[in-house]
């Protein structure tokens, strides 16, 4: 019965807020408190929620104080020379702008944190989105499966997990999985490459220039008609707007003078050249910070939201000295905060009535009974492809200190060894990074501007074949 009414509340979650009857943080908390109740273990739904705020108020604490900390280095222009250089790469073109968001996010992810990833990536491709009304789920989308095939580096999580429960070395794991990860990479990049280029169908392909001066013309006409029309400008050469219903994309307010500004509308100046918070003074003693932050990090000196608490209140004060100035960072920064730090105490209720009722233990249970004995001796391939569903529904903790031993013991009594269970564990990551337990999606669509539901209907297809990809490619290798 537990199982049954687990899948039964992941589903629903998943159709109502696709179809957008219920906003993801009413959905997170509502629904499970439902089957809480249905369960027969309403009395402990308090504890249930407070176990579950306890297991990931560290991470909140993580992204609220990470998205203060790269959200200054943002206004303070750590981060233009790569934007431009990415941009001067991407032109106006839109198959050059989904591909380069592909790169962008695949080479931040080297730090092995989603949440920052998501936050630099979308800071500098979101005006580029907006000014050329490209559909803003292609850039969620390729950004989330970029990061997923990354988030397989050892100190990205994953694999750390994987080892610690099998009892493994970690680059024993990862080290021969590089071939079928780097295949995974480039199809993410050839499925940018293709997204890119329907896009571009779609929209057209101009330069820069000739964006800035569609849009002049445009607010021209606009204030000669006294503001009467609808400020619609067409991107397409002989087309339409080719607005499509899933962009999400409004007409540009003009005024800029470069092509990264955003609209006023959505006040994101992030990439502004021009703005009042660049400290081009201070850009080596913010390189060197975000480098010594990062460094500490992967080598865990100290966990990751001291590490993010100290490093924004040191940044705050060497960049923004006056406290008028400060709180002006944090008010500017203040909705992202409050938007992500309250998704994941929402969430903190869907894990854990999932774990406290024992919901996700049957359905893990029930999974591992269901394969039939003939496939034993292909454990390694049933796993990598349960590791679609189970990380997609589960939190990465769940699985691999929960599923993966059982799994792996499965497989040990067929003659499949520990390592190759580990390695087809991570053949899930891409799908799994945009799963609705993972805190960094919620940046991710956050920042965007994009529906939960809207991302999950465009990537779900696509990231679950790059993870098809990686597993086909693992399998021909020999590695697992």
């Amino acid at each position: 019965m537990l199982t049954i009414l687990g899948f039964a509340m992941i589903a629903t979650f998943l159709v109502l807020i696709m179809m957008k009857k219920m906003s993801p943080i009413a959905a997170l908390v509502l629904i499970p408190a439902l089957f809480c109740v249905f369960v027969g273990k309403g009395a402990k739904l308090g504890d249930y929620v407070l176990d579950g705020v306890t297991d990931l108020a560290p991470t909140a604490a993580m992204l609220m104080f990470a998205i203060v900390y790269f959200g200054v280095m943002i206004d303070v222009g750590l981060f233009d020379p790569i934007v431009r250089g990415i941009l001067k790469f991407c032109k106006a073109d839109p198959m050059r702008i989904v591909v380069g968001t592909a790169l962008l996010a695949a080479i931040v992810s080297l730090d092995g944190d989603g949440s920052t990833t998501f936050m630099i990536t979308v800071s500098a491709m979101y005006p580029l989105y907006k000014r050329l009304k490209m559909s803003l789920v292609v850039m969620t989308g390729v950004a989330a499966m970029a990061n997923g095939v990354m988030n397989t580096l050892p100190w990205g999580g994953p694999t750390a997990r994987a080892a610690t429960a099998l009892k493994l070395d970690a680059s024993e794991i990862f080290v021969p999985m590089i071939p079928a990860l780097l295949v995974g990479l480039l199809f993410v990049f050839g499925l940018s490459y293709v997204l890119g280029v329907r896009e571009r169908r779609r929209l057209g392909m101009l330069t820069l220039d000739e964006v800035l001066e569609e849009e002049k013309e445009t607010e021209t006409v606009l204030v000669g008609s006294g503001g009467s029309g609808d400020g619609k400008v067409s991107m397409r050469k002989g087309g339409g707007t080719g607005s499509g219903a899933d962009t999400g994309a409004g007409a540009g307010s003009g005024g800029g003078t470069d092509a990264e500004d955003d609209a006023e509308d959505d006040g994101f100046q992030g990439l502004d050249p021009n703005r009042a918070t660049l400290r081009p003074k201070l850009y080596w003693f913010n390189a060197l910070l975000t480098v010594a932050l990062l460094t500490a990090m992967i080598m865990e000196l100290l966990p990751i939201p001291v590490l993010f608490l100290l490093g924004a209140a040191l940044v705050l004060t060497v960049n923004f000295p006056h406290i008028p100035d400060q709180k002006a960072r944090l008010a500017a920064h203040a909705d992202n905060v409050l938007n992500v730090s309250g998704m994941v105490f929402a969430a903190a209720v869907f894990t854990g009535v999932l774990q406290g009722t024992g919901m996700v233990d049957n359905m893990a249970k029930w999974m591992v009974d269901v394969i039939p004995a003939g496939m034993g001796p292909h454990m390694a391939i049933v796993t990598g492809v349960l590791s679609l569903p189970l990380t997609y529904f589960m939190s990465n903790d769940g699985f691999y200190f929960g599923v993966l031993p059982v799994l792996a013991e499965a497989g040990a009594a067929h003659g499949v060894s520990p390592v190759e269970m580990a390695r087809a564990s991570l053949v899930g990551q891409p799908l799994h990074m945009s799963s609705p337990l993972v805190p960094a999606v919620y940046v991710l669509v956050g920042m965007a501007r994009v529906e939960f539901g809207d991302h999950t209907r465009f990537v779900v297809k696509w990231a679950a074949l790059t993870c098809l990809v990686v597993l086909g490619a693992g399998i021909l290798f020999g590695i697992i």
